[in-house]
């Protein structure tokens, strides 16, 4: 089972190193980053780079493929990145698509979600109709052998979910304790249904398209 993990310029961090902690860990896998060519590709923070073992063009048959998104989504989109052809070209042979984030709106340019539901950061989620797609409030949604996840942190859910469906829910349970993934934030603000008014704010402001 061949899993990649996309990589491009921007993205965020926690978007694809949550779902690999976890799908890197089950039986039998083998785990790459991918992206336009070998070597360092920056997070949206430009502090931290993640090391592309693998190039879109030597990766064409992965089993499972992991998207994440990033600050700027909209701008990877309209600059045509060459992970969204990436994504076109390997998708129809694959088992699992799945993105994190705003990795959707990549789905999305791809052409995947047509006529599907899916999920984003909230901020973004209403830009999923642009690409065809059904946009739910979901934190994890599957449509067949798409799953697509909301915003960052529940990459790590994603991963869990799908590696139930692959290997079945006590290989999944076991990777969840072995990680102990057992969340108690101090603050009931991870939405912004349940977020303070000023937090919301805070974030739509930070320009995240």
């Amino acid at each position: 089972m061949k899993i990649a993990f996309a990589l491009y310029e921007g993205f965020t961090l926690l978007d694809i190193v949550g779902p690999f902690q976890v799908l890197s860990a089950l039986p039998g896998v083998e785990a790459a980053f991918v992206g336009q060519r070998r070597g360092g590709v920056r997070d949206h923070t430009g502090v931290t780079a993640l090391e592309a073992t693998r190039s879109f063009d030597d990766f064409r048959d992965p089993d499972v493929i992991v998207v994440p998104g990033g600050i700027g989504t909209m701008k990877v989109v309209e600059r045509k990145d060459p992970v969204i052809d990436w994504i076109g070209a390997v998708h129809p042979a694959t088992t699992w698509t799945t993105s994190v984030c705003t990795g959707s709106l990549l789905l999305g340019a791809a052409g995947v979600l047509q006529g599907l539901e899916a999920t984003c950061h909230w901020a973004l989620l209403d830009r999923l109709t642009g690409f065809g797609a059904k946009p739910t409030p979901s934190r994890v949604v599957f449509q067949d052998r798409i799953v697509t996840a909301a915003g960052v942190s529940s990459g790590i859910d994603m991963a869990l979910a799908l590696a139930a469906r692959m290997q079945g829910d006590t290989i999944a349970q076991a990777i969840q304790l072995a990680i102990e993934y057992d969340p108690q934030p101090p603050f009931d603000a991870g939405s912004p249904a349940k977020a303070p008014a000023a937090a919301v704010e805070i974030v739509r402001s930070l320009g995240l398209e």
